[in-house]
């Protein structure tokens, strides 16, 4: 999987930050993917300069209904059409979703030529695509907001078909099922154990994305020893009550949960437009302070999980 941050302003844009929206690219040999979390003002445009375009979506995610995560869904739906793309687009996210949705393209004329489906989520697992789940855990924030985490599906062991064959197991249409982990019986009466004869499983990867938050509860589930925590620091540290007060975290809290809750990397994102460069870097050392392996997100930049 590959993150690609499209904005990583927090409440409105600067000159080189546009407000917040996440590409995760699957990359999956069979079962590619192309998912968007949140989707703010200028999100569209932030993908022309991307090898990506709207078309190649098939789910977007949103966190909340605030403006800087939201106001640029009707231009890229549109936009999306417009370009003839007829493949199916699923939107998740807090109820509202479909009363924006709809009536922004209801008032203004507007319409899609390919299947939408829109899905008002609550907590708990919302998509299982056989690969991967995602699951919604809820945030604290003045409008009901959701962090969503990203979880492989383990891959089976290989097959040892060597040890197999020593055993004399002859090779078959049965090898699927013993690659399965099931049972078979051969023909002289013997029963074979197929997770006898498996490698162990690979571990899938995990990636946490958060909304807007303050500290919460369910803040340690979401993120809890996933490889890659994307959160929020949208203020320093010395602002600290100010953040909590409008839903937000510091710099010193997101580094915390990271270190808490076991993760491999964190990322921040949503900085507010106070900072410079110069004070980014310094949130950045902040969270370092705490949690040595975090990055700072910005604009187009690309992590690997």
């Amino acid at each position: 999987m590959e993150l690609l941050f499209l904005g990583t302003s927090a409440g409105v844009p600067t000159r080189s930050r546009n407000v917040t929206a996440i590409l995760l690219n699957l990359q999956h040999p069979t079962q590619a993917g192309l998912w968007l979390f949140d989707c703010g003002e200028g999100t569209q445009h932030q993908m022309l300069t991307t090898p990506f375009n709207p078309g190649k979506l098939d789910r977007i995610f949103i966190s909340h209904l605030h403006g800087d995560h939201l106001f640029g869904l009707p231009g890229l739906l549109c936009s999306r059409s417009m370009a003839g793309n007829v493949q199916p687009l699923t939107l998740y996210g807090p109820k509202g979703l479909r009363e924006f949705t709809e009536t922004a393209l209801r008032l203004s004329g507007s319409w899609t030529d390919y299947p939408m489906e829109i899905v008002e989520i609550t907590a708990g697992e919302i998509v299982d695509d056989g690969l991967r789940k995602v699951t919604a855990y809820p945030l604290a924030h003045p409008l009901e907001c959701y962090g969503f985490r990203i979880q492989e599906h383990d891959k089976p062991g290989a097959l040892d078909a060597n040890a197999l064959k020593a055993a004399g197991v002859k090779a078959g249409p049965w090898f699927q099922d013993l690659k399965a982990g099931k049972t078979i019986v051969l023909e002289d009466g013997r029963t074979i154990h197929g997770a006898d004869f498996l490698a162990p499983a690979t571990r899938g990867k995990s990636v946490a994305i958060f909304g807007d938050t303050g500290p919460c509860a369910s803040a340690i589930e979401l993120a809890r020893g996933v490889d890659v925590m994307v959160h929020e620091t949208t203020l320093d540290a010395s602002m600290e009550e100010k953040a909590n007060s409008r839903g937000h975290s510091s710099t010193r809290q997101a580094a915390q949960l990271a270190l808490d809750a076991g993760v491999g990397r964190l990322i921040m994102t949503h900085v507010s437009s106070r900072y410079d460069e110069k004070g980014c870097q310094r949130l950045l050392e902040e969270c370092k302070a705490i949690f040595p392996d975090t990055e700072l997100a910005h604009d187009f930049a690309i992590f690997s999980v």
